[in-house]
């Protein structure tokens, strides 16, 4: 699987990298070397969150897309 990440230079120095397609999915680093570490980490984090099960009232509908 290929993500794209967006990497930023921080204010404060170091780096902060998101992720646009799992939103939420943001971390950061104080070398490059540091962020990339963080990104596989956050990526796989964000990847493995457990999505509890909706149960639908009348008023709702749930579907299964693939990507």
């Amino acid at each position: 699987m290929k993500i794209k990440v967006v990497i930023h230079h921080a204010e404060e120095g170091g780096y902060w990298a998101e992720v646009p397609a799992l939103p939420g999915c943001a971390t950061q680093g104080e070398t490059f070397e540091e962020l990339l570490k963080n990104i596989y980490e956050a990526v796989e984090a964000c990847l493995s969150v457990d999505v509890a099960t909706t149960e639908p009232d009348e008023k709702q509908q749930v579907m299964e897309i693939a990507v």
